[in-house]
């Protein structure tokens, strides 16, 4: 049996169905993220006490559950994420991947610098606390870098995707170790996650970017697909290694490689 596949290429007759709902639906939550970015604005940076999650974040997971509900994606979480501050290193296909994480727990995530200028998108990123980084620049990452570690020494976890962009197909690319170094110098562990679209158990490798698909052909093509699942899992925290970050990279890589590949054993759905 196949743990892996690509959407059906059968005619799906219930496409434009859902096309008829599900717009009004985003747009509407377009508006109403709009209204709940200006709200957690005053408290992006806030971070757990005691365990406790902050209303901002609260309001950051609910409203990437509904959306991904608009497009039809079931969230669900295997394993459990750590307490604040944590690195979280994740695989990267689409867009979509850094509302699945947010689903799940609220993070600064680290994100290429085209992204700001996005009409809305930017904006609404910059207001959850996203890190812009221009991808190729030395000097950029340095000043991320160092912006990532005071948000981790601040108690805030960071999310990054040490791919360097986002996969094609299921392929997970080499992960680059330098991003590794925010978590030794923050002293905080790193904890790998695994995203990942499933139909009945099987792993669906083309739900996020295609080979020369831009970002709105992707959004139109997912919110006309069928019902999935949109898993997270978080994995093992891997040791920390201030002699090896590609020992780190490695290892992350590995974990994360394994949960794509099977299927999931445990699931508590948001």
């Amino acid at each position: 049996m196949s743990t892996a596949t690509t959407t059906a290429t059968m005619p799906d007759r219930l496409r434009p169905l859902r096309y008829l709902w599900r717009v009004p639906l985003l747009l509407a939550h377009i508006v109403l993220g709009i209204a709940l970015a200006m709200t957690v604005t005053w408290n992006r940076f806030a971070v757990m006490r005691n365990g406790h999650e902050p209303f901002s974040h609260r309001l950051i997971r609910w409203w990437s559950r509904m959306l991904l509900r608009i497009f039809g994606m079931h969230s669900v979480r295997i394993g459990q994420p750590m307490p604040d501050a944590v690195l979280f290193v994740a695989n990267h296909t689409s867009w979509i991947d850094i509302v699945m994480l947010h689903s799940q727990r609220a993070a600064c995530f680290v994100a290429k610098s085209e992204i700001a200028r996005w009409p809305l998108v930017g904006w609404m990123a910059a207001c959850a606390g996203t890190i812009f980084h221009r991808r190729g620049n030395n000097h950029s990452l340095s000043s991320v870098m160092q912006v990532m570690v005071e948000r981790l020494r601040g108690g805030r976890s960071v999310a990054v995707f040490p791919e360097g962009g986002s996969g094609y197909n299921g392929v997970l690319k080499v992960f680059h170790a330098r991003i590794f170094q925010a978590a030794l110098d923050a002293n905080v562990p790193v904890q790998p996650v695994a995203l990942r679209f499933a139909r009945n158990g099987v792993r669906i490798i083309d739900a996020g970017f295609r080979v020369n698909e831009s970002f709105v052909h992707n959004i139109v093509r997912l919110l006309g697909e069928a019902p999935m699942d949109a898993e997270v899992h978080f994995l093992a925290a891997v040791p920390a290694s201030p002699d090896a970050r590609r020992r780190m990279a490695e290892l992350s890589r590995e974990r994360i490689e394994a949960a794509l590949g099977g299927a999931a054993a445990s699931k508590a759905a948001a």
